[in-house]
């Protein structure tokens, strides 16, 4: 039986000519929350576990002709469909993992802004989660990293830069945070905002408080709504790193902090929040590029928009306040999965083994609403 890598599989799905075919076997349900992009849905997993000579008819219509790579959630099922497409003289393979594994892949590539500096924009498009490094006269700073170190040590080698600080907009709620671990590596700080530094060791940081990296200037912008201690950063004024504020088509959703029991709020003063927050980062230059922690499906980097465009394609701006309280408070889609653990961790209430990590967060983002 032979395996493909997470990582192969993303170096070969970038490029037009790579004639995979990824076929999951997964239920349709699991599929259309989440799968990996341009995948297409064959779902037999109860036949493949009942007898998986069943499978034969529904998988006999794919084309010989392609090379074909079979996904499920850990890879073991997709090992038997594979092994039950070579019975049939198609070249198959297995994605090492299964979606564990599409979970791990991380990309990396330059943001074009007006910067006396280098903004690396790091995508993990199993999570649909962005991160960013900034780089500056031989000085760098991470913002909302994964807890998967090495991607972001990666980079700083090849831009043989020193780390001088760590930073989460929020504490997420979708994935862990590698921030803490990072810093302390490093010896640096690690910045999150009082209000969502609940029992974790981080230096505080206000709004309008200014940290530097290099020649660069980082302004913090306290916009709570998501969370309480959310909080966007404004570098020089040519790009705007907005968490789950805002999104290029969207915005943060208001009730997870409630609803994992760390918010003595509620949704519609949450909303109220968000709303003032929104406003705060509109009156920022049009031209500055919007940066979210999140983006739908499965993105390659880099994903910006400016502000001015943002304004154009989203909806949640600009309209009635008291319209935007009510539809965010009242229109709750999916939860991330796990949300209330995966938020304890952020906030310092939980510590989870490290090798439970990856399975905990296994799942789409969710952290916008819709």
């Amino acid at each position: 039986m032979s395996d493909i890598s997470p990582e192969e599989l993303g170096e070969q799905l970038q490029t037009d000519e790579s004639g995979l075919l990824v076929v999951d076997i997964r239920h349709k349900e699991e599929f259309d929350d989440w799968h990996v992009p341009g995948s297409v849905n064959v779902d037999i997993y109860d036949e493949l576990a009942d007898d998986p000579d069943k499978a034969k008819d529904a998988l006999s219509v794919l084309p010989k002709e392609k090379e074909i790579v079979t996904v499920c959630g850990a890879g073991i099922a997709a090992e038997t469909a594979a092994d039950v497409l070579q019975e049939m003289n198609y070249n198959a393979a297995t994605l090492e993992d299964g979606m564990n594994g599409w979970s791990r892949v991380h990309r990396h590539a330059p943001v074009l802004a007006d910067l006396d500096g280098t903004l690396v924009q790091v995508a993990r498009p199993g999570k649909g989660c962005l991160s960013h490094v900034l780089i500056s006269d031989g000085e760098a700073a991470v913002f909302d990293p994964s807890h998967y170190l090495e991607e972001y040590d990666a980079i700083l080698d090849e831009y043989d830069a020193e780390l001088v600080g760590v930073f989460d907009t929020h504490a997420h709620a979708d994935h862990v945070s590698g921030a803490a671990e990072l810093a302390d590596r490093h010896d640096v700080p690690y910045y999150l905002h009082p209000k969502d530094a609940l029992a974790i060791d981080a230096s505080p940081i206000d709004d309008e408080q200014t940290v530097s990296a290099g020649s660069l200037n980082i302004e913090v912008i306290h916009t709570p709504g998501h969370s309480e201690g959310s909080v966007s950063f404004d570098i020089d004024g040519a790009a705007l790193i907005t968490g789950d504020t805002l999104f290029h088509e969207s915005v943060g959703r208001v009730e997870l902090g409630v609803e994992a029991g760390i918010e003595d709020s509620n949704v519609e003063q949450n909303a109220a929040t968000l709303y003032e927050s929104l406003q705060r980062l509109q009156d920022r230059p049009d031209a500055a590029l919007v940066l979210p922690a999140h983006d739908p499906g499965s993105p390659e980097p880099p994903v910006t928009a400016t502000l001015g465009e943002v304004r154009e394609r989203n909806e949640d701006l600009g309209g009635d306040r008291e319209e935007f309280i009510q539809e965010l408070a009242s229109d709750i889609p999916d939860h991330p999965p796990n949300f209330e653990r995966v938020k304890r961790t952020n906030v310092g209430q939980e510590s989870v083994p490290t090798d439970e990590l990856a399975e905990l967060e296994l799942g789409p983002n969710n952290c916008a609403a819709e």
